[in-house]
């Protein structure tokens, strides 16, 4: 029985996440949710309390392995590298979720305040990365605070989209080995360590 609710659980976690991602929160309805996982509208209050706890509970369920990551510091450079390919792993797997902060930043939602919660440690490593490595003489920036906004934004919102293929026309190659994970990690640290006059 327990199993049962824990996958009950979970298809109403993957269809909002689909449809939070698709439609937004506002634009998206319990029944909704409920009609794309195939359950009864009643389960969402029972497992969650409604749907605000429904969305709250996806960043729990999938967040990101190295959210907790404690760095050492030591080497700074290597850390951010690390940093990076692990969020470009997470937003690679989880389009979903990315999809769904990019909403919450952009729109300055109410929701953005627990979201922000939910993800401080990980903005928090980022930060104690920054600062050791300007320590260092490793990384060279004037405001923190900008230079973290930078790399945030860099990290969540440069997603390859269709939205730029006119721009290219055809001559451009399509989505393929200059989009995986490797590729991608690569294009993303060189252009955040360029940022950051890092030279190594």
């Amino acid at each position: 029985m327990k199993q049962d609710a824990k996958d009950v659980k979970l298809k109403i976690l993957d269809a909002a996440k689909i449809l939070f991602a698709r439609k937004g929160f506002e634009g998206t309805t319990v029944r909704q949710i409920c009609d794309e996982a195939g359950v009864a509208l009643a389960l969402i209050s029972y497992h969650f309390g409604g749907k605000e706890n429904v969305y709250y509970a996806l960043f729990d369920t999938f967040a990101p392995d190295f959210l907790h990551t404690a760095y050492e510091l030591k080497d700074p450079e290597e850390d951010l590298r690390s940093f990076i390919r692990e969020f470009v792993r997470f937003r690679m797997a989880e389009p979903e979720l990315i999809n769904m902060l990019q909403q919450e930043v952009m729109m300055q939602s109410p929701r953005l305040e627990k979201v922000q919660q939910l993800l401080f440690s990980l903005w928090l490593g980022l930060r104690h990365i920054l600062q050791a490595g300007r320590d260092k003489g490793c990384f060279e920036y004037d405001s923190l605070k900008h230079t973290m906004h930078f790399v945030v934004g860099t990290l969540i919102f440069s997603r390859i989209s269709p939205f730029l293929d006119p721009v290219f026309g055809s001559g451009e190659p399509q989505a393929g080995k200059e989009d995986s994970l490797e590729s991608v990690v690569s294009y993303t640290t060189q252009f955040i360590f360029n940022g950051l006059k890092c030279r190594s």
